[in-house]
C-alpha cells in the first residue's frame, strides 16, 4: 500500500503551511453563500462584479466550493458590503442567517453567455476609471475569489468595472500540486479573457493584477499571447504580480518572451511570505519571485535591466499567518495614505523600491500603474 499522501504531509514544510493555513482559514464558506439574497441595507455599498470562470457546476446555488474543471463561461454578481466594513476584511456571515448588515451578501445574480458578457462590458466601460480583472492564487474556492474581489474594488476606490478570473482551484490546503495543474488547465480560457476585455470599446485603463499562483498563470497567458504575434492586447494592460509563486529561473525565461510592458511590470514582494517559504522547501530550495530579497544590487540591476518594477510591501502588517496575503492590507491603506509626489516619479521608472508608510508610498496594486502614469 502507498503511503505517499502521509509521506508528503509529513513534511515539514507543509505541515507547517497546513497548520498556519487551517487557523487562518478554520471557518471556510458553506455552498450556500452565493444564492441571491435579493436585498440589501441603507448605507452598504454595492459592488457589481462581471466573472470569467471554467470552473463548472456552479448554474445552480451550490457553486461555493466546485472545483470541477469545465468550459468558461460568464456571470454578474452583485455583492453588498456591510456598512461598518472595515478596509482590507470580508465579513463573512457568522451564522446561517445572512445579514446584510453585518457581511458580505450576494443580492442578485445572472449567468450570460459571451456576447452578453462582452455587451455587458461594453456597457460598463465608460468614464473615466479603471476596468481591473482579478486572478486568485492557490486555495481559493469560488465563493471566496468573489468575496476578495468584492472587498478589493471596495476598497481601492479606484476599481469601476471588477471582472474575477476564477480558476478551478481545489480551494483546499493540501491541493498544491492539483492547483498547480488547474492552472495550467486554465490558461487559455485566461487568454481568451484577456483578447475579449482588450478589445472592448473604452476609454478605462484596464489594469490586470494576479496573486500567488495566479501570477504565473497571468505570465503564462501574457507569454501565449506574445507567442501568437497579439502585441496589441498585450499593450493595453497595466500588470501587477502580488507575492506571485514563480521560480526565479522561470520568471526570467517568460520575461524573455513577454519583453517589456509599458508601464513596467509591477511585482509586490515580501521576505517573510511564509506561504512562499514553503513552496520554496517543496521546490528543492529554489527561490519565488514573491520572497526576493530587494537589498542584494544584483537583482536591482536585473530589475531594471528588464524594465520591471519590485516593490517590497513588507513594512504593511499581515492579517494572514501565512503572510501571503498581505496585498490585501496594502489595498486598503489607498483609503488612508497620501501617494507622494517624489514616490510616484520613482515608480515610473524600473528597478526595485520599498514601500514605507513613514514617506514613500505607493497606491494599491490596482492602481499602481494608473497613478504613475497620471503624473507624467
Amino acid at each position: 500500500m502507498s503511503h505517499a499522501p502521509q509521506a508528503i504531509l509529513a513534511r515539514p514544510a507543509l505541515l507547517f503551511l497546513v497548520l498556519v493555513m487551517a487557523s487562518a482559514c478554520a471557518s471556510r464558506p458553506g455552498t450556500d453563500t452565493l444564492i441571491p439574497f435579493g436585498a440589501t441595507v441603507p448605507g452598504a455599498k454595492l459592488v457589481k462584479l462581471l466573472v470569467a470562470t471554467n470552473r463548472s457546476g456552479h448554474e445552480g446555488h451550490s457553486a461555493g466550493s466546485a472545483s470541477t474543471r469545465g468550459e468558461l463561461r460568464f456571470e454578474e454578481l452583485t455583492v453588498s458590503i456591510p456598512p461598518q466594513h472595515q478596509p482590507g476584511e470580508i465579513e463573512w456571515s457568522k451564522t446561517t442567517v445572512r445579514d446584510p448588515l453585518e457581511s458580505f451578501v450576494v443580492v442578485e445574480r445572472q449567468p450570460m453567455n459571451a456576447t452578453d458578457f462582452q455587451e455587458r462590458l461594453n456597457s460598463r466601460s465608460n468614464g473615466a476609471g479603471s476596468t481591473g480583472i482579478f486572478v486568485h492564487g492557490y486555495n481559493y474556492n469560488y465563493t471566496e475569489s468573489v468575496f476578495r474581489l468584492a472587498q478589493l474594488a471596495a476598497d481601492s476606490g479606484s476599481l469601476d468595472v471588477p471582472i474575477l478570473f476564477s480558476w478551478p482551484s481545489d480551494g483546499a490546503v493540501a491541493g498544491y500540486v492539483a492547483d498547480r495543474d488547474a492552472a495550467t488547465y486554465a490558461r487559455d480560457d485566461l487568454v481568451t479573457l484577456l483578447e475579449t476585455v482588450g478589445s472592448a470599446q473604452t476609454r478605462r485603463r484596464r489594469l490586470l493584477v494576479a496573486h500567488s499562483l495566479g501570477g504565473w498563470l497571468v505570465m503564462e497567458a501574457l507569454r501565449q499571447l506574445r507567442l501568437k504575434g497579439r502585441d496589441h492586447t498585450i499593450s493595453k494592460f497595466e500588470v501587477a504580480l502580488a507575492a506571485p509563486d514563480i521560480d526565479v529561473d522561470v520568471f526570467r525565461k517568460q520575461l524573455e518572451v513577454v519583453g517589456k510592458l509599458n508601464p513596467p511590470l509591477a511585482v509586490l514582494v515580501s521576505t517573510d511570505d511564509r506561504a512562499l517559504g514553503v513552496s520554496r522547501r517543496l521546490a528543492g530550495g529554489r527561490q519565488r519571485v514573491g520572497a526576493v530579497d530587494i537589498s542584494d544590487p544584483a537583482l536591482r540591476e536585473a530589475a531594471a535591466k528588464a524594465d520591471v518594477r519590485i516593490i517590497d510591501i513588507s513594512s504593511v502588517t499581515a492579517a494572514d499567518g501565512a503572510r501571503h496575503n498581505r496585498f490585501v492590507q496594502f489595498v486598503a491603506l489607498q483609503a488612508t495614505t497620501v501617494v507622494q509626489a517624489d514616490a510616484v516619479t520613482s515608480l515610473q521608472k524600473a528597478g526595485a523600491f520599498v514601500f514605507n508608510a513613514a514617506g514613500n508610498v505607493v497606491s494599491s496594486p490596482f492602481d499602481l500603474a494608473s497613478r504613475a502614469l497620471s503624473s507624467q
